[in-house]
């Protein structure tokens, strides 16, 4: 099938960590998102926490997200025409810290 293709809104071109891709994927149902590109994926080391996104910045394009595990990082970008509506939903949500 080639490398990139679309799942709902989030574009699968790169590997998506298991633990934050339920949260993208209920970002994903959100109205203002139009897609969710995940990005780079950097290791950490281990310190037990449970999976979460934070709210990093606006991009041109959206907003960047990173997600969080116990053993690794992922950048998220959220491609979006309405960034503080965005943020808003994501905050009332619980889905940023």
């Amino acid at each position: 099938m080639g490398g990139k293709y679309r799942d709902n809104k989030i574009k699968q071109e790169h590997t998506v960590l298991d633990e934050i891709m339920p949260f993208l994927e209920e970002i994903a149902k959100l109205t203002p998102v139009k897609s969710i590109i995940p990005g780079r994926i950097n290791r950490r080391k281990g310190s037990g926490i449970q999976a979460y996104l934070q709210l990093k910045y606006n991009t041109p394009s959206g907003l960047k997200i990173i997600g969080k595990t116990s053993s690794s990082l992922q950048e998220v970008f959220v491609v979006t025409d309405e960034p503080e509506k965005t943020v808003k939903l994501l905050k009332e949500k619980d889905f940023v810290k």
